[in-house]
């Protein structure tokens, strides 16, 4: 009778339940919030090479592109990582944690938005970018992502598929690898080292559990590591100089990246003097503003 009353109980959800969840999990699976600032860095690239003779469909299909190889890259990363979310705060609800999406899910799911967004790229841009997207997608899921348990090595390796974005935009408009390019590639890996420190300081204890070291001077959060993020960050004034120095864009920019760089330059004192989570925070969220807001001014003036 017991057993009758569970069975009765107990029955499998509807398709009208299990199929928005099940879409909602791979949407997760895709980090969207990381994969459209990827997107948005390609789409950068690519309107600053073309000073403004942009061809909508090709910025389209590259934004697209870029956005599902991003998400191939987290998903392989979450597949990799999935016992090691499962002890972390701030990754124990993902999908695969979770058990909303099975590893062989996952599995399937990266390659169709591997094969889908290399098709695109393939049709739409040319060799060199494809090239390089897949080296860049190979960087960050089988180079960065077990290096984390290595040593802060993983932040300057994971700082190299991290800059490429913007560099492939540049690609796709113009089919070589420029000056003008290396300039915007270099401008986003130097600001990824206070970005990525950043995190590391606020999530330190979760990371610990799950035997991260992405923090330099021996993964301590102490003044050498501050100081560490101070001097990348005072680079990226100068370097957001350099789109103007070389004639890219105009002094306007100049003006706006400077301003956005002694603003984030500014908030690393806090850090160096009193160590505390509020501190660290500042410059995380600072550098999720600098990069867009900087990115914006120098389309909006390019020459």
């Amino acid at each position: 009778m017991v057993n009758e009353m569970i069975s009765e109980q107990v029955q499998p959800l509807p398709n009208q339940v299990l199929v928005p969840a099940k879409t909602k999990a791979y949407w997760e699976l895709l980090k969207p919030r990381l994969s459209f600032l990827v997107a948005f860095s390609c789409a950068f690239g690519y309107g600053l090479a073309t000073h403004g003779n942009v061809n909508w469909t090709i910025l389209i299909m590259l934004t697209l592109g870029g956005f599902l190889l991003s998400g191939t890259s987290v998903c392989i990363n979450q597949i990799i990582e999935r016992d090691f979310d499962k002890v972390m705060t701030r990754t124990m609800n993902r999908p695969l944690p979770t058990g909303r999406v099975t590893v062989s899910e996952a599995i399937t799911f990266s390659v169709i938005c591997l094969i889908v967004s290399i098709a695109i790229l393939f049709i739409f841009t040319n060799a060199l970018t494809v090239i390089l997207s897949i080296v860049s997608m190979v960087l960050y899921s089988f180079v960065y992502t077990p290096l984390k348990r290595v040593g802060s090595i993983a932040v300057f390796v994971g700082a190299v598929p991290g800059a490429l974005p913007p560099l492939l935009g540049w690609i796709a408009a113009t089919g070589s690898i420029s000056h003008e390019a290396m300039i915007i590639f270099g401008i986003q890996f130097i600001w990824q080292f206070p970005h990525f420190w950043a995190i590391a300081w606020v999530a330190d204890d979760d990371y610990k559990r799950a035997g991260f070291k992405l923090l330099p001077s021996g993964g301590g959060k102490d003044l050498n590591t501050a100081i560490q993020i101070m001097v990348y960050t005072m680079f990226l004034i100068p370097l957001g100089l350099l789109p103007a120095k070389f004639g890219i864009t105009g002094l306007n920019s100049a003006i706006v990246a400077t301003v956005c760089g002694v603003a984030f330059f500014a908030q690393t004192f806090s850090l160096m003097k009193t160590g505390n989570q509020k501190s660290a925070l500042r410059i995380m969220f600072g550098s999720f503003l600098y990069l867009p807001i900087v990115q914006i001014a120098y389309l909006l003036d390019k020459v």
